[in-house]
């Protein structure tokens, strides 16, 4: 059975009423988009069916959060009522990477600009190969589009509050499926109407799991980038000097030149900079050790030049 919402100690399962309590033997603990085993009786899950994969993000409170498990598609929601961060895409993109899945990043509310193709033209430069497509639950436009691609798919919505998962959750499942509510008119925030999240059956066959609003896409420890995300600087990189190159300040960086010459735009190598150390990061805090060890060496770093002045006036 499928697991469309989980509680404290029980969840729901397609095509049962109510919910069905989780033993504390069951290990792991069932999550949305999960198949589930259930007892003899009936009464109870019994075992959770071995994952295909697990869609995970840093947990702001430590450690890490599974958001869903058995994903094919994340759809990556971005409001056109408020700027495109291009750094949220892409740490969402490597979240949907690092699972299995396929990112694909979707416009909301066009209705509301005049002109979409400056935005879906920077959203592309900045992500190339990535499916991006521009739509308006409001005007009725661009919703066919994503609602072809997610035929006989499991998919997870994802973005910020107010983004417009909830609103097109509604267009896809053709009935008012999840809460939604307006944002608010200072910052364009959202007010957290999907609280849990929700697992919905598609009339054209698939699956939609409506998240609640994430406000930080943390990546979480052993996340490594894959080679589809930034293919062009795995390919660039090839031709650097040195093996190990960081694309940084070393000596005949292919890289580097490829943006000096106009051939990689330049916020490519900026993600995939800030990526990589985010990614370092969070290998360095899941070690104590490390850690410590890092914190040790960045006040030296801090301290050092202080020491000299000291020393110097003597």
């Amino acid at each position: 059975m499928l697991v469309t919402s989980t509680a404290a100690g029980s969840v729901s399962v397609v095509g049962r009423d109510g919910n069905l309590p989780v033993p504390r033997s069951v290990s792991p603990r069932p999550i949305v988009g999960d198949l589930v085993m259930v007892s003899t009786e009936g009464d109870r899950v019994a075992a959770v069916w071995p994952r295909r994969n697990v869609l995970r993000r840093a947990d702001p409170g430590g450690g890490e959060q599974i958001l869903a498990a058995n994903v094919d598609v994340v759809a990556i929601v971005c409001g056109l009522d408020r700027p495109v961060k291009a750094g949220r895409v892409q740490r969402a993109a490597a979240l949907a990477w690092d699972c299995g899945a396929t990112p694909v990043v979707v416009l909301t509310k066009a209705d509301v600009v005049a002109d979409t193709s400056g935005v879906q033209s920077q959203v592309l430069t900045a992500n190339p190969g990535i499916e991006v497509l521009v739509l308006s639950v409001a005007a009725d436009t661009g919703v066919d589009a994503l609602r072809t691609r997610l035929v006989g798919q499991s998919a997870v919505v994802l973005g910020e509050s107010g983004s417009g998962k909830s609103t097109l959750t509604n267009a896809l499942v053709g009935h008012d499926a999840s809460q939604v509510a307006a944002v608010r008119s200072g910052d364009r925030k959202g007010r957290h109407t999907t609280t849990d999240r929700h697992l919905f059956e598609l009339p054209e066959g698939g699956w939609l799991i409506d998240t609640p609003g994430i406000r930080a896409v943390g990546l979480p420890s052993g996340l490594a980038l894959s080679d589809e995300q930034f293919a062009d600087i795995l390919e660039l990189s090839a031709d650097c000097r040195f093996r190990d190159c960081t694309h940084t300040s070393e000596p005949q960086c292919a890289v580097q030149a490829a943006v000096a010459d106009g051939v990689l735009a330049p916020i490519r190598l900026e993600q995939w900079l800030r990526l990589t150390a985010e990614i370092a990061g969070a290998e360095r805090r899941s070690d104590v050790h490390a850690q410590r060890e890092f914190d040790r060496k960045r006040t030296k770093e801090i301290y050092k030049p202080t020491m000299a002045m000291k020393y110097r006036d003597r």
